[in-house]
């Protein structure tokens, strides 16, 4: 975990849990369990599945664990790691940067990343997709919400901790997709309502 700006994430999200839990359940026109519907209907039973950014486990790794699928969580808060496995108790889980996660080479049949790589530095967002590619079996699937803003690194207060965000414009996601050798299966842009405002995400199912 040598990149500072994961490393204010991860510090942020230690110092968070219990407001962010809290601010979380306040967002209205989530639409995750439509888009995580249409990726568990193309997974087979017992398919691996790497949540990218799982926090707490809840709702979306609970969701996947339930399933019967085979879950691995990845998280850089330690904190919020804690309360995965306690709230997703049949999950795996691992403590790791995701710009730094070594996975072998087409070993994960699905890849989900729920509003993580907004927290992700923008400039190495592209050789991150392309990881995630070469971790994805033939067929295999991401699902992610990407931010949807032409935002440069970003990094200040944000629910009484110091947070980091970066985001990339919507064609520019499409296009580091593509590069990434990924086929778009759905692509929307989805605006939903947070306790401060309207916030909108970049939603892409894909397929490699």
């Amino acid at each position: 975990m040598n990149d500072p700006r994961t490393r204010t994430v991860g510090r942020g999200y230690d110092e968070i849990a219990d407001r962010f839990a809290a601010w979380k359940d306040q967002i209205a026109g989530d639409p995750r369990d439509d888009w995580t519907a249409e990726l568990t209907a193309l997974l087979s039973e017992g398919a691996r599945v790497v949540d990218l950014g799982c926090g707490a486990g809840l709702p979306s790794t609970k969701l996947l664990a339930d399933a019967g699928y085979e879950v691995t969580g990845v998280d850089i808060s330690a904190e919020q790691l804690q309360r995965a496995r306690k709230n997703v108790p049949s999950g795996h889980f691992v403590h790791a940067d995701i710009a730094e996660l070594e996975l072998e080479p087409a070993s994960v049949d699905a890849v989900t990343a729920y509003y993580s790589l907004n927290h992700f530095p923008r400039d190495i967002l592209g050789p991150l997709l392309a990881r995630i590619s070469g971790w994805l079996t033939p067929d295999g699937l991401l699902l992610a919400a990407f931010g949807a803003h032409d935002t440069p690194d970003w990094k200040g207060e944000w629910l009484g901790t110091t947070m980091f965000f970066s985001s990339w414009d919507p064609e520019t996601n499409r296009r580091l997709i593509r590069a990434a050798g990924l086929e778009t299966i759905r692509d929307e842009v989805v605006t939903l309502r947070e306790p401060e405002g309207d916030a909108l995400f970049q939603w892409i199912l894909a397929r490699r």
